[in-house]
């Protein structure tokens, strides 16, 4: 038997509660309690989120952590009105930024194919094109990531990226994509679930 065929056979198999934590019963909490959220949490968020796949192990997020106080304050400002005031409440708000210059880090990421850098540095329209991808990806992950260490996550694009980019980023490769309310949950913070296709709608087999 081979190794793939070996670890396919014993890979573990995520239980009913981890499934529920992750996908099922999970939601978008939209009001946050005042219990703190430790920077160990915030830690152990991007260790478990670097480790889902990226082209190339290209790895383009990168993740600014605010806080109630001067950061916070600084961000609001340029929230949608809809998403304001649940920001300014969520012990952390996470910005969650594509590195355009991530192919700086190729030779160190992916050791055997250094000369990868060189490709992307030629190649600005394929730069920004996997960056926008593979930091989506990544952006799913750290949400995933929230959930597995206990809290409660609430992504949004409702944001003027531009202005976060001047007010936060200036001077930097960085640039925003989407920001991510984290806490506790607070009261009444899970709208009614919507529904999802069924897998007859999406799913072929061929």
């Amino acid at each position: 038997m081979s190794t793939i065929s070996t670890l396919a056979t014993t890979l573990p198999v995520l239980d009913d509660r981890g499934r529920r934590l992750l996908f099922t019963d999970a939601r978008t909490a939209n009001t946050f309690t005042d219990q703190p959220v430790t920077d160990e949490q915030l830690a152990q968020i991007y260790e478990l989120t670097k480790f889902g796949p990226t082209s190339a192990n290209t790895s383009p997020l990168r993740i600014l952590f605010t806080r109630l106080g001067e950061g916070r304050d600084r961000l609001l400002p340029f929230m949608n009105e809809g998403n304001r005031a649940k920001t300014a409440a969520a012990p952390v708000t996470a910005i969650l930024a594509n590195d355009s210059a991530f192919h700086e880090r190729i030779p160190e990421l992916l050791p055997f194919k250094p000369q990868l850098r060189e490709v992307f540095a030629g190649a600005p329209a394929l730069r920004e094109a996997t960056a926008r991808y593979n930091g989506a990806l990544q952006a799913a992950y750290f949400i995933f990531g929230v959930r597995a260490v206990g809290l409660a996550a609430g992504p949004m694009s409702g944001f003027d990226a531009s202005a976060v980019d001047a007010e936060f980023f200036a001077g930097t490769t960085w640039q925003s994509h989407l920001v991510v309310n984290i806490g506790y949950p607070g009261a009444d913070a899970w709208f009614p679930r919507l529904p999802r296709l069924h897998h007859d709608e999406v799913v072929r087999y061929a």
